[in-house]
């Protein structure tokens, strides 16, 4: 037999993070370059949204269902064909001549990527417990903010390298095919895994059922007539719905926004890096302190909701960015309000795990991304409508308000009730 590798539980929740890390890079190649783009093609505001638009709607459509697909297919099955998928799009965007084009290959993009957080999700169900679950996800969800943080020193390094922007697509689209060699390799669920010692397997197993009826419980897969009856999947879907927007907003318009602001997007290259690092720290944040107050004796609910409010107040720190003209004080505060925001997320993200039967925990998951996106091509649309018209101000002011909304669906949506006492979701 293989002999057993230490705490490998934290290996697997390693390649979910060098996923998200190459799934980000990918997304983020077209927003570095976007101020080149802007000008080589002379696109508005405007146009540029209708690109970002084109990558949301397949992926938000593309969220429930990679879901489901994950859920029938399973996580290794399910999380390899989104990555070979997305990689493929990603190297094709090289070819992209015009507006049209570059909207076809980001939607192309966005069917691939759309599989990424459900299939994580679903890993970290089958692999932690549930009082380790909250650090499991910090983990992979930080690894879009340290793609973030990567994408601009990658990309523009190979952008003055060869002088085009062409090669930069292809060049970071490879990065998902070296990551499917490794995790084809080493992937299993832990029923099926040969390095997995029973002591860690019984470890993972601690808090889910003991009998076999219990056990196939488990696995069941709840139909979405039942999960969307539920006002857990309604407090799951909403506040992922009103606080995606703003990190994508982020993510998408930084380096054009810190153009209007008159910096040179050379020369604030480290300032741009910094809101990425601090939403990294806020998903560890989020996720450590939620499993701490878990081992010190708060209910799951209560944890994850404390985090919910810190989160939703510390996101309105972007409103003091409008009257800024300080490149410091405008960093700092975009630095809080993503830590603030990576904690919030991290919570989110936890509940289809903490709710639901681990067969149908990707299924929600896919809800709460389709609503996210949604929400985030609205987004997308007004602010390049209100930046081409006005400024940058009404959007960042919106963008502090609209997560408080997320963070009461949580406080109020998200608890223990009858579908609780028929053993439908978990308690809370």
């Amino acid at each position: 037999m293989a002999r057993p590798i230490r705490n490998l539980r934290w290996y697997i929740g390693g390649l979910l993070f060098l996923s998200t890390v190459i799934n980000y890079i990918d997304r983020q190649t077209l927003s570095v370059l976007a101020p080149y783009l802007k000008t080589e093609y002379q696109w508005t505001n405007t146009d540029f949204a209708w690109v970002l638009i084109s990558f949301r709607v397949a992926y938000s459509l593309g969220q429930t269902l990679a879901g489901r697909l994950v859920d029938r297919l399973g996580t290794r099955r399910g999380l390899s064909l989104s990555v070979l998928w997305y990689s493929v799009a990603a190297m094709a965007t090289a070819g992209a001549n015009g507006l049209r084009s570059f909207a076809a290959f980001r939607f192309a993009l966005g069917l691939g990527e759309a599989g990424n957080w459900p299939g994580a999700t679903k890993a970290v169900s089958e692999w932690f417990p549930r009082r380790e679950s909250g650090w499991a996800v910090a983990l992979f969800d930080s690894g879009s903010s340290i793609g973030g943080a990567l994408a601009p020193w990658i990309v523009l390094t190979i952008y003055h390298a060869f002088g085009s922007w062409r090669p930069a697509f292809v060049i970071t689209g490879t990065l998902g095919f070296l990551w499917l060699i490794l995790f084809r390799w080493f992937y299993r669920k832990p029923e099926d895994h040969p390095r997995l010692s029973r002591e860690e397997h019984a470890y993972i197993l601690s808090d889910r059922p003991a009998t076999a009826a219990a056990a196939a419980s488990e696995e069941r897969r709840l139909p979405y007539r039942t999960l969307l009856r539920l006002p857990q999947t309604w407090g799951y879907v909403i506040s992922k719905t009103c606080t995606d927007p703003v990190w994508f907003f982020i993510t998408d318009w930084f380096a054009i926004y810190l153009v209007a602001k008159g910096f040179k997007l050379e020369e604030s290259l480290m300032g741009f890096w910094v809101p990425f690092i601090a939403a990294d720290l806020g998903n560890f944040f989020g996720g450590g302190f939620s499993s701490y107050l878990i081992k010190r004796g708060w209910t799951v609910g209560a944890a994850r909701k404390f985090i919910a409010v810190f989160g939703g107040l510390g996101m309105t720190l972007l409103i003091p960015t409008v009257w800024t003209t300080s490149f410091a004080t405008l960093i700092t505060c975009f630095a809080i309000s993503t830590f603030a925001y990576a904690a919030f997320s991290t919570i989110i993200l936890n509940l289809p795990a903490d709710l639901y039967p681990s067969g149908s925990v990707a299924s929600v998951s896919g809800l709460g991304g389709t609503g996210a996106g949604i929400g985030t091509i609205a987004a997308i649309y007004l602010t390049g409508w209100v930046s081409d018209r006005y400024s940058f101000e009404p959007i960042l002011i919106g963008a502090s308000i609209i997560p408080l909304l997320g963070m009461l669906a949580v406080l109020v949506l998200v608890r223990n009730n009858r579908a609780t006492q028929q053993g439908v979701v978990k308690p809370i």
